[in-house]
């Protein structure tokens, strides 16, 4: 990683070869084989089947900020590949309000009032600290596009979204649940927030899309550009994309396993099928992670007896 993000420095996975090419199969760490499951399934669907027909060449996306101080958060959004939409990570552990509010007041600079900012809590916040936070990054961006589950359950979101003029989105309270429905049935989400990987697929999240009835927007889960090419399949084959996606995170890493990665070009990425390269492939992995991998993967593909 260029910068630490969702606390790392190192991302890891595995690539896998299907009938269909290429998948990626990269559940963090912190994730047990239940949840990480999905993700198995995510990937044998890619590289198993084709995707969806597409409805869009280009998927226009956002550039995503990490919490970063007010100076290199213009740096990075100045240099966000033609993005009109900057995501920012706020609530970081250890930082403060004051600091949130100055990176967005950055990032709203940087973009000029032409741009959309929007922010991301990480479900990090109660109910009263959204409601003030909120207030305070309303202002400081001159108006938010939304803000991304500023609180952890879906409960505390119905409430905030009664307290506050700021759309939300739900992504945790969508991928992380039991019920992915339950956010729309409570009216606790504007926007509902899709990741391929977690969600076990893109034939899956159109499915979620398709039933939930809120305006969608596909981000990633820090893939590389074989992870994000999913992402982008699935934003091209929605029928409708009112908002700029989450996928522009290639730019995080210091290294990518495609010759051309999918990096934006005039604020979209183009929608492919990408592979590794050949320079890639040679490379042979480090034998302890090999193995780590390995057995990691015995143990989230198949789930535990009794678990659906």
């Amino acid at each position: 990683m260029r910068t630490r993000f969702r606390g790392i420095t190192v991302r890891e996975g595995m690539l896998v070869r299907g009938p269909a090419g290429w998948a990626e199969l990269s559940p963090f760490w912190d994730y047990d084989a239940v949840v990480s499951h999905a993700w198995y399934t995510a990937a044998l669907a890619s590289a198993t089947r084709p995707w969806p027909a597409a409805v869009r060449d280009v998927v226009p996306v956002n550039c995503t900020v990490p919490a970063l101080s007010p100076e290199a958060a213009q740096v990075l959004v100045r240099a966000g590949h033609g993005c009109r939409t900057a995501k920012v990570k706020v609530a970081e552990p250890g930082q403060t309000l004051a600091d949130d509010e100055a990176r967005v007041a950055a990032v709203r600079d940087a973009l000029g009032p032409g741009g959309a900012v929007r922010v991301d809590a990480h479900g990090a916040g109660s109910l009263d600290d959204a409601v003030e936070a909120l207030a305070v990054l309303d202002r400081a961006a001159g108006g938010l596009e939304y803000a991304e589950q500023p609180c952890r359950t879906v409960e505390e979101l119905a409430a905030l979204r009664r307290r506050t003029h700021v759309p939300i989105a739900a992504d945790e309270s969508i991928r992380r649940a039991d019920d992915p429905y339950r956010v729309a049935q409570l009216e606790a989400a504007d926007i509902a927030v899709l990741k391929v990987q977690p969600l076990g697929g893109v034939e899956a999240c159109l499915e979620i899309a398709e039933r939930i009835g809120l305006p969608v927007v596909v981000s990633s889960a820090l893939e590389t550009s074989i992870g994000i090419a999913a992402g982008v399949a699935l934003a091209a084959a929605l029928p409708e994309l009112p908002y700029a996606c989450g996928l522009g995170t290639v730019t995080l890493l210091e290294h990518d396993v495609v010759a051309d990665p999918l990096v934006p070009r005039g604020g979209v990425l183009p929608v492919v099928r990408p592979e590794p390269s050949a320079e890639f492939l040679a490379v042979e992995p480090d034998p302890d992670l090999a193995v780590r991998w390995a057995q990691r993967l015995e143990q989230i593909r198949i789930l535990p007896e009794g678990v659906r």
